[in-house]
């Protein structure tokens, strides 16, 4: 039971910060921590957890309140390459780095 986030726009390093936290808790407790939470990969990781709890749920028909989370992989992602103009006719390289996100959920036992 899992799910997955392409392409989000957010650099792996940053993501992992947010995922190391909530590796290994509960389902109830990981959302619970994400929600107040001031960082930008704590919306994400909120929605993809809230949505791996689902499909476990309405799929493989699992009790919500005994999930936990087994394992969140974060993959670095395409790069967007920008360009920054500088003097001299010249330019510096912008890296706007992008993440996959993958979720698996199971039920504790």
């Amino acid at each position: 039971m899992k799910a997955h986030l392409k392409q989000v726009r957010i650099s792996p390093k940053k993501m992992n910060l947010v995922a190391s936290i909530v590796r290994g808790k509960s389902v109830d407790k990981a959302l619970e921590t994400l929600k107040f939470m001031p960082k930008k990969g704590a919306d994400i990781l909120y929605k993809v957890i809230a949505s791996a709890a689902a499909n476990a749920e309405h799929n493989f028909k699992q009790d919500a309140s005994k999930l936990m989370i087994e394992e969140i992989i974060v993959n670095e992602g395409t790069t967007y390459k920008r360009r920054q103009p500088v003097s001299r006719g010249r330019s510096h390289p912008i890296l706007k780095r992008t993440s996959h996100v993958t979720v698996r959920v199971n039920v504790s036992e």
